[in-house]
């Protein structure tokens, strides 16, 4: 009996043992990854971009005071003519009502002086006078509701607020910006291009532009081509143009540019994948992690050929269709399982 009890016990150690095991199996390692397309390569360079809105505009006070409120946020659409910020109004309503008093005391002299002037019993000398001080009532009376109305400020265009400056309570200094209002109606696409390759892009150069951010690719427009270069990198800066009528991309956005210049045509085979996927095994060759129908990771040894931007053509063991870890496989290693 008692050889029947340590054997019923071992068992379920060893049950107990084997479900513990299922229990600590690693999880599986998130990672980025890309579908191989040779169509992907086409003929042209690839870079990475930075977008850059269309234009920015730095709104701000007039005069000085104590700002009381601010009623937008980063991030926030605005429409031209909207209320932003409002000033402490306090001094401006009481020059105001003295304004208006001096108004009020000018037009009552005015109206009484004008029966005489009428009458022929003021000189015309004192009469010119009394315009001038009626003229110069007014002129004070503008200048205090102007003053007034700008203790509100207003968005001069539409877009939406890139930064706030200034918050309630804090002192606006004139022309110190309160907020900036981004224009995203269209969108820049800033790239740093050899000078060795400048020449071959055009004003009306085809682009692809693709935002992993959002997923989605875009048709390049109007390309702008700076004249001077970096000191240091020997690079052009080159902005494409593109639209954003759903104002998906935001300022600060990494884009990968392709143009589509006749500089190094490939072949309709060649395949095209980021340079940072390739890594080197202690024997010198080059590999990348594939990704199976189980969702584990696999090393595969690769052959590369030239570079293009910052993507390298790789001439066997890869093939269209397969899918590649681009980001995250610093922690792979071979049969891990991933998730993407």
């Amino acid at each position: 009996m008692k050889k029947y009890i340590l054997g019923l016990l071992a068992v379920t150690v060893i049950c107990s043992c084997g479900n513990q095991k299922k229990d600590v199996e690693k999880a599986p390692i998130r990672v980025k990854t890309e579908q191989v397309n040779a169509s992907d390569s086409g003929s042209g360079q690839t870079y990475v971009g930075i977008v850059e809105e269309r234009e920015a505009t730095a709104v701000s006070f007039t005069g000085m005071g104590t700002v009381k409120r601010v009623f937008v946020s980063e991030g926030q659409s605005v429409s031209r003519g909207q209320l932003l910020a409002e000033m402490d109004d306090t001094q401006a309503r009481n020059l105001l009502s003295g304004a208006e008093a001096q108004m009020t005391q000018a037009n009552d002299a005015l109206s009484r002086y004008k029966m005489l002037y009428d009458n022929g019993s003021l000189p015309e000398v004192q009469w010119v006078e009394i315009q001038s001080k009626v003229a110069q009532a007014k002129s004070q009376l503008e200048v205090a509701k102007k003053n007034l109305a700008d203790c509100r400020l207003v968005a001069p265009v539409s877009g939406i607020v890139g930064k706030k400056m200034v918050g309630a309570g804090e002192t606006a200094l004139p022309s110190q910006a309160v907020v900036t209002i981004l224009d995203v109606s269209s969108v820049k696409v800033k790239v740093a291009v050899p000078e060795a390759e400048v020449n071959d892009i055009a004003a009306g150069t085809p682009t692809v532009i693709r935002v992993d951010a959002i997923n989605r690719s875009y048709d390049g427009g109007q390309i702008e081509k700076g004249v001077a270069a970096d000191a240091l990198t020997h690079t052009y800066d080159i902005r494409v143009n593109v639209r954003n009528t759903e104002r998906k991309l935001l300022p600060g956005m990494v884009a990968s540019v392709r143009f589509k210049t006749s500089r190094g045509p490939s072949q309709g085979g060649d395949v095209l994948i980021p340079i940072t996927a390739v890594q080197k095994n202690t024997d010198g060759n080059c590999f990348v992690w594939l990704v199976g129908k189980d969702s584990t990771a696999h090393r595969a040894t690769v052959g590369i050929g030239d570079t293009k931007g910052n993507r390298v053509i790789i001439q066997t063991g890869l093939e269209s269709g397969q899918r590649i870890v681009v980001e995250g496989y610093q922690k792979l290693s071979e049969g891990t399982k991933v998730v993407y």
